[in-house]
């Protein structure tokens, strides 16, 4: 997990072979939530999730390993400053600090994930970003 997790956090930028990082780590193409994702498509969600996250931690609150699958719940915290990309599409900086709750079950296959699929509390998020409101 520690590999996993800092390939995500370490900046991409300056970073001689990104792609070549996450390919160590990843198969290529990986299986998103059921969508065949190039590893170049997860360097991108990377970079922007750096850019639009300054000081950004992650805490792991469960990892669990059955077999080829690791369970891990975890969370994202940091000051939204910059493009965040949502369901909703991109949400412009707010400066107000979020925190992202996620699962992510990932299946490797030769020491590598093959399989992910995320399941994150994107509601909460973007009610944290006033992009949407709740209505009582």
């Amino acid at each position: 997990m520690e590999r996993l997790l800092a390939c995500w956090e370490e900046p991409i930028e300056g970073r001689a072979d990104p792609e070549a990082d996450f390919g160590a780590l990843y198969h290529d193409p990986v299986t998103v939530n059921g969508v065949a994702t190039p590893v170049a498509d997860l360097v991108r969600r990377a970079r922007a999730l750096q850019k639009a996250l300054e000081g950004r931690r992650t805490r792991i609150v469960h990892c669990v390993e059955a077999g080829r699958a690791i369970v891990v719940g975890f969370t994202l915290t940091g000051r939204h400053v910059g493009p965040f990309p949502s369901a909703l599409g991109m949400v412009p900086a707010t400066g107000v600090e979020i925190t992202v709750r996620a699962t992510d079950i990932l299946t490797m296959v030769d020491g590598r994930v093959k399989d992910i699929w995320v399941i994150s509390d994107d509601l909460a998020v973007l009610t944290q970003m006033n992009a949407v409101q709740l209505t009582v």
